[in-house]
């Protein structure tokens, strides 16, 4: 179960696994009090932040007793957790070009080294694939990599199925542990920070397989939408079946990303 307090912890490794993508290993003996079994679900990290707080940001002068430093939290996902080293993986996509990072969490990140302080809450629920299922087809940009990659790994052996995923450039393609019967289309997209449909697309022009699916996608909100509605209204997939979600919206920040996506679930179950 999460607990109250944030956990106290320090990068212990920080490693760029493709161009677009850093892996940072966080560590502290409050793991100890981390469950297993949560890889794929969600945490809170604190990052800090220059100038005055706006919404969606701490002080953490509540937490530390120091008023002068601010911090932004960010929702990421777990890709590993290693309960007796006590060592917590977390990706991060890095926004931009190479070298010209944007944003708290992704400067941070491309900048990490062994030693640098986190807080962090958490962890969320899981949310995954249903594994009653004919078929699994996972669907995602790189800020849902991580969450498909840990599901992957969690699949019978004989699952059979589709992964799509935009990623930004040939390079940032990863070797999956993945069953030999499930097929991984990667699609590049140099522009994936800016709105678009090349994911969407790329799902429409697989195969529909015979028998009941289990489909998981995360994505970009506006390819969201069009995924929801390819589903729910063209394949008629069950509600029982399908997790769709947003993670992000291009020109948003995640908190009036939460409003936005919340917003639009009222809408869509009014339906």
């Amino acid at each position: 179960m999460p607990r109250d307090l944030p956990y106290q912890l320090t990068v212990s490794q920080s490693q760029r696994i493709s161009p677009n993508m850093q892996r940072v290993t966080l560590h502290g003996q409050d793991l100890a009090e981390f469950p297993t079994g949560y890889e794929g679900s969600y945490v809170k990290l604190l990052f800090p932040v220059e100038g005055t707080l706006s919404e969606g940001t701490l002080s953490e002068g509540a937490l530390s007793g120091d008023e002068d430093t601010k911090v932004i939290m960010r929702t990421y996902t777990i890709r590993k957790f290693n309960p007796y080293d006590l060592m917590l993986d977390i990706d991060f996509v890095l926004h931009g070009e190479l070298g010209k990072h944007s944003g708290p969490a992704s400067t941070w990140a491309a900048q990490a080294k062994p030693g640098d302080a986190m807080q962090m809450f958490g962890p969320g629920k899981v949310k995954a694939a249903s594994l009653e299922a004919d078929w699994f087809l996972f669907a995602g940009d790189m800020t849902a990599l991580p969450a498909i990659s840990c599901q992957l790994e969690q699949l019978p052996a004989n699952a059979t199925g589709y992964v799509v995923i935009e990623i930004n450039s040939e390079q940032d393609k990863q070797s999956l542990k993945k069953p030999e019967g499930i097929d991984i289309l990667w699609v590049i997209n140099p522009h994936l920070d800016t709105e678009n449909t090349i994911l969407s697309d790329a799902v429409k022009t697989l195969p529909w397989l015979l028998g009941t699916p289990s489909i998981w996608a995360a994505c970009e909100f506006s390819n969201m939408r069009l995924l929801r509605s390819y589903f729910k209204k063209d394949r008629q997939v069950p509600r029982n079946q399908l997790y769709i979600s947003s993670y992000w919206k291009s020109g948003q920040s995640e908190d009036k990303h939460k409003i936005i996506k919340k917003q639009d679930s009222i809408a869509e179950d009014a339906v």
